[in-house]
């Protein structure tokens, strides 16, 4: 099982991205699970969004404590809330910024991770430039199934281009993509990914 722990803010979109990885994950044949921890409803408050995916029936339904991958939505939590607590020690990390995993300030985390399971994208500036709102969780579904490989990014668009429809639907189709093209690959080598405009 795989289990992915989303931080967030209420407004940015943490609810709909768990939502979103768990049909990724559906479409190519997996079992998933979604589901959202709220401490406030409020706009702003902290949130947190929980994805499991499986290749056989989900039966837990507690909160991701060990995650094996984690999504911080919004960086001004990195130092407000153990964001990494319980982080497996072979996990992956994806944060929304336009500054370096080094730029950051999370030594601790550089020391114990390999770099190639770090990684940040500038996801609310993708989301400004393709859909012109601040609503980064489509840009970085497409970065975590660079990252990752757990989903592809065709299931991700798919799983996008399902829940959105017209032009929102393909603003943010676009958005994955282009964050998707700026996660390195794995080792800094010349891996060919999926075509990126399928």
């Amino acid at each position: 099982m795989f289990e992915t722990r989303i931080h967030g803010r209420g407004g940015q979109g943490v609810v709909t991205a768990a939502e979103l990885l768990s049909v990724a994950a559906f479409k190519q044949g997996e079992h998933a699970q979604a589901f959202p921890s709220f401490g406030s409803e409020r706009t702003g408050a902290p949130v947190v969004s929980f994805c499991r995916i499986d290749d056989h029936s989900i039966r837990t339904r507690e909160p991701i404590s060990e995650p094996d991958a984690l999504i911080i939505i919004d960086p001004t939590l990195l130092h407000q809330v153990d964001v990494f607590s319980g982080l497996r020690d072979d996990g992956y990390v994806l944060i929304n910024s336009s500054r370096t995993i080094a730029e950051l300030n999370l030594g601790a985390l550089t020391e114990r991770f390999s770099a190639q399971r770090l990684c940040s994208v500038p996801a609310t500036e993708l989301a400004r430039e393709q859909l012109g709102r601040p609503l980064p969780n489509a840009a970085l579904l497409g970065a975590f199934a660079a990252l990752t490989g757990i989903v592809t990014l065709g299931s991700v668009t798919a799983a996008i281009g399902e829940r959105f429809a017209g032009d929102v639907g393909t603003e943010n189709i676009l958005a994955a993509r282009a964050a998707y093209a700026m996660v390195p690959p794995p080792n800094g080598s010349a891996i060919t990914r999926e075509t990126v405009n399928a």
